[in-house]
């Protein structure tokens, strides 16, 4: 069986979408990719409704089993908070309507998955991903690698990577999946 996530890096000025196959055994196929843009001299409300109109268009036309959202990071300046939570919003609400699930994933999870390090640039996220989808060219811009980051980031946590970090199988997890496992600890104290 397997699993399809669409992944949302949201902002209001580029939103990243990626989809992404998860098979059983972890391997991870690329379906799409893409960036939704806006004008800055577009309204708000404008803005936000060619973000609605594209994720409408990729949730009918891909068809995910959930969806993978990055969770607002408290400690950007507030006007990009604000904007980022506003196109957060309407990509939730979209898949609420289709009654798909919806995962949030901070941006520190995102990168421990992916690379196992939660302190990873953007660089490295982007090689990494290149290299775990088998893509011949990297994901451009850096928010279509990101979406693509945070499907497999979920992708490999429902599979159970994650689940299975107890005492016991702690030592069967990869490098990447413990630092996973640990950058997700930490966000969930920091709450």
């Amino acid at each position: 069986m397997t699993l399809r996530v669409l992944g949302v890096d949201p902002g209001l000025t580029r939103c990243g979408i990626g989809v992404v196959d998860i098979e059983r055994n972890r391997r991870a196929t690329m379906v799409a990719v893409g960036v939704v843009g806006t004008s800055a001299e577009l309204t708000l409300d404008r803005r936000l409704l060619v973000i609605a109109q594209a994720i409408d268009e990729w949730l009918d036309l891909h068809e995910p089993d959930v969806v993978a959202v990055e969770r607002v990071f408290s400690q950007m300046n507030v006007s990009t908070v604000m904007g980022v939570a506003q196109a957060s919003g309407v990509v939730i609400a979209a898949a609420a309507r289709r009654d798909i699930p919806v995962a949030l994933h901070t941006p520190s999870e995102v990168k421990a998955a992916v690379t196992g390090s939660g302190s990873a640039n953007k660089e490295a996220v982007t090689k990494l991903v290149t290299k775990i989808l088998r893509l011949d060219a990297p994901p451009k811009p850096a928010d279509a690698a990101d979406a693509l980051a945070l499907a497999l980031t979920h992708a490999w946590r429902a599979g159970g990577a994650t689940g299975t970090a107890s005492a016991k199988g702690q030592s069967s997890l990869t490098p990447a999946q413990r630092a996973w496992a640990e950058a997700e600890a930490k966000a969930r104290r920091g709450r």
